[in-house]
């Protein structure tokens, strides 16, 4: 497979005091291209926005400099564009994780919205458990999307779906059931949420 040209980060759509933070793993090969957030063909996560009730009428990526507007944030975990997450290295997460915090600090959004699963495992991944032999083993936690027991700097933490058209697991309908958890919360008075009671950590 040909290497892709070399592609720029995308700019972060952030200013302080935001209702919430939306945060990708990393930037697409086509998001990158056109210099927007969120653009894959298959990605639903601008019409989930208004489905959920987030934003007030239809968006699309070229929508992604406005969002503040609306009160709303997005950056990346990892800057670095990729046709997938199978080419991050783990100094790129470690990085990105240490930027993240401090664009967290510095902004305090009230909430900061995690986009898939992926990118919470990476932030807060779980302990080791021991085995039979009493050796270390890693085992995941399975996450539901919702309102984490984590936070960032002092700032809650949710996780939603993630919207791409690669993931075969959820449906249309799940997904917005996830956003449209997200937009009750934000649209409470609640300056600091606390975790609801259908957040859930299983193991896999």
């Amino acid at each position: 497979m040909p290497t892709p040209p070399r592609l720029s980060p995308l700019p972060d759509r952030i200013r302080p005091g935001l209702r919430v933070l939306f945060v990708g793993i990393n930037p697409g090969i086509r998001s990158a291209a056109v210099g927007h957030h969120f653009a894959g063909f298959s990605n639903r996560f601008w019409r989930l926005l208004y489905d959920s009730g987030l934003v007030p009428r239809p968006v699309g990526w070229k929508d992604d400099r406005r969002l503040p507007e609306w009160g709303f944030g997005i950056t990346n975990l990892v800057p670095r564009p990729t046709r997938g997450i199978d080419e991050l290295r783990h100094q790129e997460y470690s990085a990105g994780r240490r930027a993240l915090f401090a664009k967290v600090r510095r902004h305090r959004p009230r909430v900061v919205a995690l986009v898939g699963i992926t990118i919470y495992r990476e932030l807060f991944p779980a302990p080791p458990r021991l085995d039979s032999r009493r050796t270390p083993k890693k085992s995941p936690l399975r996450v539901l999307p919702g309102l984490s027991k984590e936070t960032i700097e002092g700032v809650p933490v949710f996780v939603l779906p993630n919207p791409s058209g690669r993931n075969a697991t959820m449906s249309y309908d799940g997904m917005l059931s996830g956003f449209r958890s997200l937009a009750r919360l934000v649209s409470s008075r609640r300056r600091r949420p606390r975790p609801s009671g259908g957040w859930q950590f299983t193991r896999s």
